[in-house]
């Protein structure tokens, strides 16, 4: 059964002092020629993310820009909120290697006076789907979404009140979930690099085979080692190595869309990939898409499924060249291509990819295609080495990836997990005793 906290204003957990909560500057003050390549990091609408880890990238501003702006300053532990665009959404400001960072013109920030509430707790609750609904209530959604009066209506936000020790527990316990999940995506990062790395090394670079003509110690295992030629031939590669069109290895794949207007289509079990999923994935596999379809709309449309493991790459819009590889079978839309392995190679063919994408994107004169069509994935080429090198990269990254992909896996779980004891959590329905025990 639901407790019943007391609510309070969020205005009323602010800290006590004037900057305590506040807006990011005009627009006005904010123009090009305000970034920096290094600096005091600037949070944008597009840094938070679904976890307490920032995304994207970053731009930056002068200390000297952000001592003139100190109300617009964020350290750690403060929560900030969109105020336009991306409402609905909070995050809060990690203990990381930034000292300090700088609202957005489309941000507001409150810094928690700690002996009223834990910052961590409030965050949770925005997070939650009340704590969503309530953001949304004072936001308008006539033109750009956007809260009008932010910072009055920042300050009205009312969330429910459980006694301190209460507070640091629940934070404790998704606090913990987040952490894995976390520390999965920073480990994927490493897992992919490496797999990126070896290929570099041996296709791009050609290491061994330099290193061979240097006569330098061997790096690699004996049986891998004796594979690797030992001279360039007159055009850099190495010997006996020859260039081959990517697509003798992979099959072209597109898709298509089951008639919007036909609600026999839509909803059933079949995952159907969109451009939007994949540009928006982040991570090395697609797990889940938006949309859904029918084993009718899958028969009774030009869309089909794509084997798991195959490379999703975006083929037109704002994110064109954006890819990911498939962590299951999935049905896929039109606006992307899939490459699926001949050769039981889907991790070579990704990397082979990964390592074409920007010229396939960029024309000759360093132009961007809005555009990737099969003429231009049917020119892409690559060097082939012997199958016995192939066969033994695969080998050697293989076990990286799919660690990955396990690890993904286990990160969607505990999101789940983590999704279905927030809101009971900040209840009361599931007592923290009871959640300390599941």
């Amino acid at each position: 059964m639901a407790v019943n906290w007391p609510s309070v204003s969020l205005g009323s957990l602010a800290a006590n002092y004037r900057a305590s909560v506040a807006i990011g500057p005009f627009g006005s003050a904010m123009k090009a020629d305000t970034y920096t390549l290094v600096g005091v990091p600037v949070i944008r609408g597009t840094n938070i993310s679904e976890r307490r880890a920032w995304k994207g990238e970053w731009v930056f501003i002068s200390d000297e820009f952000a001592n003139s702006m100190p109300r617009c300053v964020v350290r750690a532990g403060a929560l900030v909120f969109p105020h336009r665009g991306s409402i609905g959404e909070v995050a809060i400001v990690p203990v990381d290697e930034h000292e300090r960072y700088f609202l957005s013109t489309s941000l507001m920030k409150i810094e928690i006076d700690p002996a009223k509430a834990n910052p961590n707790f409030v965050y949770f609750f925005f997070r939650s789907p009340d704590g969503r609904s309530e953001i949304l209530r004072y936001a308008s959604q006539v033109g750009t979404p956007g809260i009008g009066q932010p910072l009055e209506s920042l300050r009205r936000f009312k969330l429910p009140l459980p006694p301190l020790g209460v507070q640091d527990a629940i934070a404790a316990i998704l606090g913990a979930l987040d952490n894995k999940i976390d520390l999965n995506s920073r480990m994927n990062e490493t897992l992919e690099a490496m797999a990126r790395a070896i290929f570099k090394d041996w296709f791009i670079d050609f290491g061994p085979t330099r290193a061979k003509i240097e006569c330098r110690a061997p790096y690699l295992a004996p049986e891998i080692w004796k594979l690797f030629p030992d001279r360039l031939d007159d055009e850099g590669k190495p010997d006996g190595w020859h260039p081959e069109p990517l697509l003798k290895h992979a099959h072209l794949l597109s898709g298509g869309t089951p008639k919007t207007a036909d609600a026999a289509y839509w909803g059933g079990p079949i995952s159907w990939a969109s451009a939007k999923d994949v540009s928006q994935c982040g991570a090395l596999f697609l797990l889940d898409t938006e949309r859904s379809i029918t084993g009718l709309g899958l028969t009774e449309s030009s869309t089909r499924m794509i084997p798991m493991l195959s490379t999703v790459v975006v083929a037109r819009g704002a994110t064109t060249g954006r890819f990911c590889m498939l962590g299951r079978e999935m049905a896929m839309n039109q606006t992307c291509y899939a490459l699926a392995t001949r050769g039981n190679r889907p991790f070579w063919v990704n990397c082979v990819f990964a390592s074409l994408v920007e010229s396939i994107v960029h024309g000759a004169h360093g132009s961007v295609f809005d555009t990737i069509t099969t003429r231009t994935i049917q020119t892409a080429m690559t060097v082939i080495p012997s199958e016995a090198v192939l066969d033994l990269f695969e080998g050697s990254v293989g076990p990286l990836f799919m660690r990955a992909l396990g690890n993904h896996e286990e990160s969607r779980s505990l999101a789940q997990i983590r999704d279905l004891l927030l809101p009971k959590l900040m209840s009361g329905e599931i007592r923290v005793k009871d959640a300390e025990k599941r």
